[in-house]
């Protein structure tokens, strides 16, 4: 009889094989993965009416013609020049540099009737000017 103990030979675990498909599944996931709905903000974006909040009274509208005459809260100004835009834009400010400047301007007037508007704001002190645009939607329909 043998009584000497048997040498137990340790099982041997080999982790290259199991690395091997990880790094495959790895891949894999990273090509058919998309990004784009990580990127995105969901946003809620807060309700109001936009007519209640609207202050008309402190809105002051320059239209500005094709031709490049003005004209202020539906009142036309007499000149186009710069001293002209400034008297007018100084008489329709009823809240005084406080005014809100909103700019409507033609698609086809020239550059120069805006730059002049845009002068007669910052002699009169105003600085809280914005633009006018139409939905693409509506000017299709013209």
């Amino acid at each position: 009889m043998n009584f000497r103990p048997r040498t137990r030979i340790e099982p041997e675990i080999n982790l290259i094989p199991f690395i091997d498909v990880l790094l495959v599944v790895l891949i894999f996931l990273m090509l058919t993965t998309t990004y784009s709905k990580f990127t995105e903000l969901q946003l809620r974006l807060p309700v109001a009416d936009a007519d209640v909040q609207r202050d008309r009274e402190r809105e002051i509208i320059v239209a500005v013609a094709a031709d490049g005459r003005y004209s202020i809260n539906r009142t036309p100004v007499a000149g186009r020049n710069v001293d002209a835009v400034a008297a007018a834009l100084t008489g329709a400010a009823k809240a005084g540099k406080n005014s809100v400047l909103i700019i409507s301007a033609d698609a086809a007037s020239p550059h120069q009737a805006v730059i002049t508007v845009l002068e007669a704001a910052r002699r009169t002190g105003m600085n809280q000017i914005t633009f006018a645009a139409q939905n693409s939607a509506s000017a299709g329909s013209r």
